[in-house]
């Protein structure tokens, strides 16, 4: 028999809103909370910026039992997918569990002795509140807090009629018509911003970044959209992935020659279509040594206005700020009204004591997560979400799945404390050494290894449902309704109130 235990689920978004699913559909008491005034994470109006849309098709970006509307467009915009998870949490009764403005802001182990944590919360009238759970899923993600950047300056900028944002504080296109604007940051939401500034009307519109990257467009070709090449287990078959046998090495030995050939081809596709020469944008690396969750689609329209000069893109950072110039690291000046910080978040559990923090990550950012979501010295208590992915949402459900039966004890192999650390060793070695472009996000990407991740996930959980038919499996990409059957194949079980 398993207890029923009351659940702190930290975040509402993509992956706290699964997660209190999950929990709540066992028979667990779930409380959300979430410091914004709404729900949605990165997709909350208040923190999207103009005319933001999913890197991934709708089908990719969906949970397994709620497909996107068939109104919706392939590539879905910021409203559609905030509307489409608030749809989500009202059909799952999860709205009643959910207390807004309200902000863990620590954390301890409960004095009684008993399993869990005391919560230290501070309540939308800013009174402080302490509350215990018998489990704490941490599902704050990749995207919580924000970078900043501080240079010499900002206020003699700001004093002069400038502005300075970070990408998420900027909500209104408005804001910069015909004045002169300038994008820091190599990321899709620096292009995305970058080309949203033009349509909207400013004067002039400029991206700063460091170096060149490989970017992926909608329609490889202009033809194939590419989830059909990015997203196949054939496709990820071709990176030496983690624990594979010796017969597999040498499997992949043998036919590193035509992998080699393939990101070649792709490779020259790529700066044929976007006209990587034309803008001075050619990347110096190899699209496969670089293929991680911080590979970024080509927001349409962007190259092409590079190409013509409707945007300048200059390599550097910002130095500082000269009245309303902004001073590169090349010495190049800029005159500009609007500076907006497309420098991203950072990644972290600031509400967690030094000494446990110590315990999850080590000294070089790496997490110590076994697959991704949980750390045996950090007992009760699992973190959704930050298995970053290029298919976020079936990856946030199905680490949600795996940690319901995590915390009740009911995985078919579930991990002991030895085995976990063996294997989170392992993993960081792996992400070190053997790929180091998985060291991204603080190891945290589980691109492009998507499929191999579900896979352990589901024998953890003892799925007797785990592929498909081998065609499909090989060459299509991830299929929600498929996995919902996965999902549905292990065993099932119910809490009871003690």
């Amino acid at each position: 028999m398993v207890k029923q235990k009351n659940i702190c689920v930290i975040g509402a978004g993509i992956a706290g809103l699964t997660t209190a699913k999950v929990f709540k559909a066992r028979g667990h008491n779930v409380t959300i909370l979430e410091r914004s005034g709404d729900l949605g994470g990165v997709w909350e109006p208040a923190r999207s910026y103009p005319e933001v849309q999913t890197q991934s098709p709708k089908d990719l970006y969906r949970y397994t039992d709620k497909p996107m509307p068939d109104s919706y467009p392939e590539w879905p915009n910021g409203p559609q997918v905030h509307a489409y998870l608030t749809d989500y949490a009202k059909h799952h009764g999860l709205m009643p569990r959910m207390r807004f403005d309200t902000t863990v802001v620590g954390m301890a182990r409960r004095v009684s002795g008993l399993p869990g944590w005391t919560l230290k919360i501070q309540n939308p009238d800013s009174s402080a509140a302490q509350e215990d759970y018998d489990f704490v899923a941490v599902c704050t993600g990749q995207f919580n807090e924000r970078r900043t950047l501080s240079i010499s300056g900002e206020d003699d900028f700001k004093a002069a009629g400038g502005e300075i944002l970070h990408s998420a504080q900027h909500t209104d296109s408005m804001l910069v018509k015909g004045k002169k604007v300038v994008v820091l940051g190599g990321s899709k939401s620096a292009t995305d911003i970058a080309v949203n500034s033009v349509n909207a009307g400013a004067s002039e519109v400029m991206m700063v970044y460091l170096e060149p990257v490989w970017r992926i467009p909608y329609f490889i070709g202009g033809l194939i959209n590419f989830k059909r090449i990015l997203y196949i287990r054939a496709q990820e078959e071709m990176f030496r992935a983690w624990g594979i046998s010796a017969a597999s090495r040498v499997a992949h030995a043998i036919a590193k020659p035509l992998v080699w050939a393939n990101w070649r081809g792709l490779e020259v596709l790529l700066k044929f279509q976007l006209k990587l020469k034309k803008c001075d944008m050619v990347p110096t690396g190899r699209i496969e040594d670089g293929v991680n969750c911080s590979v970024p689609i080509a927001t349409p329209g962007f190259f092409p206005m590079v190409a013509d000069g409707r945007i300048r893109a200059i390599r550097g950072t910002f130095q500082r700020y000269d009245g309303k110039t902004i001073v590169m690291t090349g010495g190049e000046r800029v005159d500009a009204d609007v500076a907006i910080l497309a420098i991203g978040f950072k990644l972290g559990v600031p509400f967690l004591p030094d000494a446990f923090r110590a315990k999850l990550v080590e000294a070089d950012g790496q997490y110590r997560l076994y697959r991704f979501i949980a750390n045996p010295d950090l007992p009760d208590m699992g973190f959704v979400g930050f298995n970053s992915s290029f298919c976020t949402v079936l990856c946030a459900e199905m680490a949600a799945n795996w940690l319901v039966r995590y915390a009740d004890r009911q995985l078919a192999k579930q991990p002991t404390a030895d085995e976990m650390h063996k294997n989170i060793d392992m993993m960081l070695h792996f992400k070190r050494v053997e790929r180091p472009a998985a060291s991204v996000y603080g190891g945290l990407c589980v691109a492009p290894y998507h499929f191999k991740h579900f896979d352990e996930l589901l024998d953890d959980m003892g799925a007797t449902l785990r592929r498909r038919n081998p065609l499909a499996e090989k060459f299509t990409p991830p299929d929600a309704d498929a996995y919902a059957r996965f999902l549905a194949s292990a065993p099932d079980y119910r809490v009871f109130a003690s």
